[in-house]
């Protein structure tokens, strides 16, 4: 990514920090509403799940000029998830329903130049995030 595109995302989801309980509630009754299946895969309290997708996604957007430092953490992440159920399916999905999330929150200010920064972030976290579920899911030889 570039760096203005590095900066978009951060000085957008800076705006969404703002309304982060909020957007965590639009985000997962978003994504429950269009795919249905995946709420089986959220145990417990969707307040707390949304707190920690908030701080995740922070932790992301802090460190999208050092991804070196972040990859290790996001490919333990998506690891993690096959364990819960996640297919890589849910990717999409997911990066749909986020990227409508920022839409909600920021309104006017999500530009199509803010929204491509975005889908190109969460597009390459996504593949580095699918390859290492895929190494969870492949048999062992």
């Amino acid at each position: 990514m570039t760096h203005d595109k590095i900066a978009l995302v951060k000085s957008s989801f800076a705006e969404v920090a703002k309304i982060s309980e909020s957007a965590a509630a639009l985000f997962y009754g978003r994504l429950f509403d269009v795919a249905p299946s995946v709420q089986t895969l959220f145990k417990g309290d969707l307040t707390a799940q949304g707190r920690k997708l908030m701080a995740a996604l922070a932790m992301v957007v802090g460190s999208l000029d050092r991804m070196d430092q972040i990859l290790p953490q996001l490919e333990h992440l998506a690891r993690r998830h096959v364990a819960y159920g996640a297919e890589a399916g849910h990717y999409e999905v997911v990066g749909d329903t986020l990227l409508w999330t920022l839409e909600q929150g920021l309104g006017e200010a999500f530009t199509p130049a803010v929204r491509q920064a975005w889908a190109e972030a969460y597009a390459g976290l996504a593949g580095a995030m699918m390859a290492a579920a895929r190494s969870v899911e492949a048999p062992a030889a």
